[in-house]
C-alpha cells in the first residue's frame, strides 16, 4: 500500500493512492487521527484515539501537541508524562506504530496484516535537520518503508496541481501555498511549468497556529468572565472548550459563546469580532510572511500578485474566518483559493507524490541556511563559513546526495566544529531563527584517536596538522551528516547532525 502520511500538531491525517484517486483514510469513521500522547502514573501509555478516550479520566495525563517539542529535541530528549520521563523519540515511534496498526484494524485503508506500507510523510517547511531526522527515525522504526519526505506546503502544492491545474498560465504561473496548522504556519512560492513544481522559495514561522489562537480566546475569555488566572488543569479544560467552539466559527457566525461549567462559572459570550481582534495579531504575522515571500530576491525579479494563479490556503487552522479575510483583503478576492479538504491536502499530495502515474515532478529546496563557525585570524577572530545556502536545490533521489566539500590544514589537535542552521542572514551572520547543533569533536593528532572524551580533552596549536576533508552530504529531506577525513593517514568518522536538548516539560 502507499499512503501519504501528514503528522499534525493536533490531527493526523493519512490519504492512499488508489487507481489516480487519493482518498483520505477514515478511522473509526473519523477522517483524522488525534496527536496524543496518554500515561499514568504506572506507565501504561496510549495513542492517537486511545489517547483520546481516557483525556478526562482520573489517573491519567496527555500530552498534547508533541510536535512542537520536536524542532528543540535531539534523540535523547525527555518529557514528563504523569510524572515519569519518557524519551521523546520513544514517544513519537510508539505514536505511529500505533497508526501503523490502526490503519490495518481501525480503518477503510484496506490495509492488509503484515502488508508493507510505502510512505511519503511531511515536516514544516521550517524545521531542523533535526526534526528531519527525528521524525524519519521514527516512522521507520514504527514499521514504515519511507520512500520521501517533503516539506508540508510543497507537498500542498502538488494537491492544487492536482486539482486546479487548469488555473496555470502562462503568465501566471505561480502559486503561493499558504498552510496554516495547528502549531506552525508555512508559505511556500512555486514555479508551475507543465508536470514540473518547482520550490521557489519557503518562509515559516515555527510556533504560530491554530494552538495559538486558541490561547489567544483563552486569555479573551479569562479576562471578559472576570476569571483572571486559573491553574493548568483548568485552563487545559477551557482551552479544549474555546478550540471547539472556534473549529465551530463559519462566516455568518456573530456571537462567541464558550460553556464555562469546567471552571465553574456560567457561560461567556461576546461579539466573533471580539474573538477575530483577539487573533488579528497572529494573522496579520503570517500575511507579512506572504509579502516577505513575493518580495524576497531568491525569486529574482520581483513576483508580483497578477503573476500568482493563487494563493491555496491549507492546513487545519486555514478555516478560521479571519485568515480569508485578511488574505483577500491583501491579495484580492480572485486569487484566495481555500482546498475543499484543508485539513487533508498535505496528506493528499503527499499521495499524488507517490504516485507513479500522476505526471507532477517536484523540485524540493533547502529550508534554511546551514553552516559551521570557524576560526580566523590566526585565532584572534570568529567567521561563519555557509555550507549549504537556504533555498538550495535539493536531490531528487537519495542515491545521489547534495554533496559540499571544504579541505584546509589542521592547526589544532582537536577539531571542534560548532554547526548551526538559522532563517536567514545578516551581514554574514546567523540570525533569526538559530538552530545550534551538539558540538561535534574530531581527533587531528593520532594519539587521540580512541579518546572517547574529547569534549573534555584541553585544545591545543598544533604545527605539524594533517590534511582535512569534509564531505557534508544533504540528503533530499534536507537532513545533513558530515564526514570528516584526515590525510594521508585516512582517518575517518561519519556525523549525523542532532541535538541531545535537555529535558522538556
Amino acid at each position: 500500500m502507499r499512503v501519504g502520511i501528514d503528522f499534525g500538531t493536533t490531527h493526523t491525517v493519512a490519504a492512499v493512492v488508489d487507481r489516480g484517486n487519493y482518498p483520505v483514510v477514515s478511522f473509526d469513521g473519523v477522517d483524522t487521527w488525534p496527536s496524543l500522547v496518554a500515561g499514568n502514573a504506572a506507565g501504561e501509555l496510549r495513542f492517537g484515539a486511545d489517547a483520546a478516550a481516557v483525556r478526562h479520566e482520573p489517573g491519567w495525563s496527555v500530552l498534547r501537541s508533541f510536535k512542537r517539542l520536536l524542532n528543540d529535541a535531539g534523540p535523547q530528549t525527555e518529557v514528563t508524562l504523569a510524572g515519569r520521563g519518557h524519551r521523546l523519540a520513544d514517544l513519537l515511534t510508539g505514536f505511529l506504530a500505533r497508526l501503523r496498526s490502526d490503519l490495518c484494524d481501525r480503518s477503510n485503508a484496506g490495509l492488509a496484516p503484515g502488508e508493507t506500507v510505502e510512505a511519503a510523510i511531511s515536516v514544516p517547511a521550517n524545521a531542523s535537520s533535526a526534526q528531519r531526522f527525528l521524525t524519519l527515525d521514527a516512522f521507520v522504526a514504527a514499521g514504515f518503508h519511507v520512500v520521501a519526505l517533503l516539506n508540508e506546503p510543497s507537498a500542498a502544492s502538488l494537491e492544487y496541481a492536482h486539482r486546479y491545474r487548469s488555473t496555470i498560465t502562462a503568465r501566471r504561473e505561480y502559486v503561493l501555498v499558504y498552510d496554516l496548522g495547528g502549531g506552525t504556519f508555512d508559505a511556500s512560492l512555486l514555479k508551475m511549468t507543465g508536470p514540473a513544481n518547482d520550490v521557489v522559495l519557503s518562509e515559516g514561522i515555527q510556533r504560530l497556529g491554530g494552538d495559538d489562537f486558541d490561547e489567544a480566546i483563552v486569555d479573551l475569555v479569562l479576562a471578559g468572565s472576570g476569571l483572571g488566572e486559573v491553574d493548568d488543569g483548568r485552563r487545559d479544560l477551557l482551552r479544549e472548550e474555546c478550540a471547539a467552539r472556534k473549529e465551530a466559527v463559519g462566516p455568518q457566525t456573530r456571537r462567541f459563546l464558550v460553556d464555562l461549567t469546567a471552571v465553574d462559572r456560567p457561560p461567556f459570550a461576546c461579539g466573533i469580532d471580539d474573538v477575530y481582534a483577539a487573533c488579528a495579531p497572529l494573522v496579520d504575522k503570517t500575511v507579512e510572511i506572504l509579502r516577505r515571500v513575493l518580495r524576497d530576491p531568491a525569486a529574482g525579479d520581483e513576483v508580483t500578485t497578477s503573476e500568482v494563479a493563487g494563493i491555496y490556503v491549507v492546513g487545519g487552522a486555514g478555516s478560521f474566518p479571519p485568515v480569508s479575510r485578511a488574505l483577500r483583503a491583501a491579495f484580492g478576492d480572485k486569487r484566495v483559493k481555500r482546498s475543499p479538504h484543508p485539513f487533508a491536502a498535505t496528506a493528499i499530495g503527499l499521495a499524488v507524490h507517490l504516485d507513479t502515474e500522476a505526471d507532477f515532478e517536484l523540485s524540493e529546496r533547502f529550508s534554511r541556511h546551514f553552516g559551521v563557525f570557524r576560526e580566523a585570524e590566526a585565532g584572534t577572530g570568529v567567521v561563519f563559513d555557509p555550507i549549504v545556502p537556504k533555498d538550495a536545490p535539493l536531490p531528487a533521489d537519495a542515491h545521489s546526495p547534495l554533496v559540499v566539500r571544504r579541505s584546509y590544514r589542521a592547526a589544532h589537535n582537536i577539531g571542534c566544529f560548532r554547526f548551526v542552521e538559522c532563517s536567514r542572514m545578516v551581514d554574514g551572520r546567523p540570525d533569526g531563527d538559530v538552530m545550534p547543533f551538539d558540538p561535534v569533536y574530531f581527533p587531528f593528532d593520532p594519539a587521540l584517536y580512541d579518546r572517547p572524551d574529547l569534549g573534555r580533552h584541553a585544545v591545543g596549536r598544533w604545527t605539524d596538522g594533517p590534511d582535512v576533508e569534509e564531505r557534508y552530504e544533504i540528503a533530499p529531506g534536507g537532513a545533513v551528516q558530515v564526514t570528516l577525513t584526515t590525510q594521508p593517514a585516512g582517518f575517518r568518522r561519519t556525523f549525523r547532525l542532532e541535538r541531545r536538548a535537555a529535558a522538556a516539560s
